[in-house]
């Protein structure tokens, strides 16, 4: 499924009528089975325009349209929020099974796509623990295998590991990676963390500042599967800095408003 997004324009309005222009004029292709993603300063509106995509969220003017889709029996997407957002109530399997249960799927059906999805996230062993009993990076395994259990589609990940410490992030975007390979799903990710754009993205689209317009898109040639030691390769680097050039001066703009 290729997913377009055309003239995208988004503005907030307040109570006293102020208005706040979220995004501007966003165009951009997000191709089948591909990885983007949207990085960009702080307040730029890429959360904004996740939910725009997702559905959640009505875009001001413009539109997204989802082509080639044979099948309308399963959702267009499903989102991995920041927030872990699962059902405190229902075990690891119970979580994951939510999608197909409210889809109407037979147990034994759900069952076995539930086991799918537990092994392909490594959680083998935990099917009956409750989210409290679960480490952050296992919430975030979770939220995922939930999220790919509708068989959507399109992924949304919007900031998945920025609540993550930094080694459970590193070992998570590996594994994402990994899921990715086996799934092919096209996804839609947002972060504000360079290097987790360059080593997981196919494209990369920068947004600038509010209003968020796409200041440029970097297609990401290295080799996959993306191994950990791959961003101490030269061209992982230049892709980083080159990203990095084209927001420096937006962040600190974004900052000093």
């Amino acid at each position: 499924m290729r997913v377009v997004i055309e003239h995208v324009c988004k503005t907030f309005e307040d109570g006293s009528g102020g208005k706040t222009e979220a995004l501007r004029d966003i165009n951009l292709t997000n191709e089948e089975n591909e990885f983007l993603v949207v990085v960009g300063p702080s307040g730029c509106g890429k959360s904004t325009l996740l939910n725009i995509v997702a559905g959640l969220l009505p875009a001001t003017s413009g539109k997204v349209i989802f082509e080639g889709i044979p099948d309308l029996s399963k959702p267009f997407t499903s989102v991995v929020f920041q927030e872990f957002a699962l059902f405190p109530w229902r075990t690891v399997e119970k979580n994951i099974m939510y999608g197909p249960e409210e889809r109407g799927l037979p147990k034994n059906e759900r069952e076995d796509i539930a086991r799918h999805f537990i092994d392909m996230v490594g959680l083998k062993g935990f099917e009956k623990r409750y989210p409290h009993q679960l480490s952050g990076g296992m919430k975030q395994r979770v939220s995922i295998a939930r999220a790919l259990a509708n068989d959507p589609w399109l992924l949304l990940m919007d900031e998945p590991f920025s609540a993550l410490d930094a080694q459970t992030r590193t070992i998570m975007q590996g594994e994402l990676s990994q899921i990715y390979e086996k799934t092919h799903k096209s996804v839609l990710y947002i972060t504000h963390n360079i290097q987790e754009a360059v080593f997981l993205g196919d494209r990369v689209a920068v947004l600038s500042r509010r209003p968020g317009r796409v200041e440029s898109v970097i297609s990401i040639d290295l080799p996959r599967p993306r191994e950990e030691n791959i961003v101490l390769a030269p061209e992982f680097l230049s892709y980083a800095e080159e990203i990095w050039g084209h927001i420096r001066d937006q962040a600190k703009s974004a900052l000093s408003e």
